[in-house]
């Protein structure tokens, strides 16, 4: 029997990287996906994709800041499958590298927007359907950078650091009806989220002592284990998995 198989699993940001990354292997797993993203193109070619190895999917496009969209989104989902058994919030912007005494009041709004706001209405929004249905789980993609400072992104850092005590406050807030809330902080991961315009370079270098980018495959592993039984026991935890980079000063120096 297959890890997910008969749940219905709607998952934000999955037109590419990390969100596509773990649609297949939720689809893989048995599960059926919903797949909801900001850019209608890239939603749909992974629900091409899912379609292609058998799986069961759907696109739904959205703006996980806007209230009614997600409300919306959610009432697809249930009118498509009568049920929502995991929430992966991914949807998240990463912003440019701007100190923060020139980072603009709208772009700040934006990043917190997207990547706080966005966690908080996926949840406000599902919570009372898993209630409902007698349970269900959640899963947020925070980041390191919600464990330790970076320079030149003061509002991704914040955004990111609120996402981890916003799942540790609502996973003990639901913990005795059956609704377990995890987050996920990735390292480095090699997505189009992270990558630089051509030429352009952080004000910082990134020392992971595992000395590689994480693929997105890495994070989908770990929500596959916070969505599945194999972790019935785990709530209110923010999974690092980052290569070690949080852990402290690597043994060798980065190379330049």
């Amino acid at each position: 029997m297959r890890k997910l198989d008969g749940k219905v699993a709607l998952i934000t940001g999955a037109g590419s990287g990390i969100g596509r990354a773990t649609a297949l292997l939720f689809a893989n797993e048995g599960a059926k996906v919903v797949v909801a993203d900001y850019v209608p193109e890239g939603g749909r070619e992974t629900v091409e994709l899912l379609k292609n190895t058998g799986a069961q999917a759907m696109f739904v496009e959205v703006d996980v800041s806007k209230s009614a969209e997600v409300q919306a989104m959610v009432k697809s989902t249930l009118d498509a499958h009568g049920r929502l058994d995991i929430l992966y919030n991914n949807a998240g912007v990463l912003g440019g590298y701007v100190f923060t005494a020139d980072l603009s009041e709208a772009e700040f709004d934006r990043i917190v927007s997207i990547n706080l706001k966005g966690v908080f209405l996926g949840m406000k929004h599902v919570i009372p359907v898993m209630l409902e249905q007698g349970g269900g789980v959640i899963i947020n993609t925070a980041s390191t950078a919600g464990l330790i400072g970076l320079p030149g992104q003061p509002a991704y850092c914040a955004s990111k650091a609120a996402v981890i005590q916003l799942t540790r406050a609502a996973s003990l807030e639901y913990a005795d009806q059956n609704i377990r809330i995890n987050c996920i902080c990735p390292g480095g991961i090699e997505t189009p989220l992270a990558r630089l315009p051509e030429g352009v370079r952080p004000p910082f270098r990134q020392p992971q002592p595992m000395r590689r980018m994480g693929e997105p495959e890495d994070i989908a592993r770990a929500a596959l284990y916070l969505a599945s039984d194999d972790s019935s026991y785990v709530t209110g935890i923010a999974l690092t998995v980052d290569g070690g980079w949080s852990t402290g000063i690597p043994k060798h120096p980065p190379k330049n």
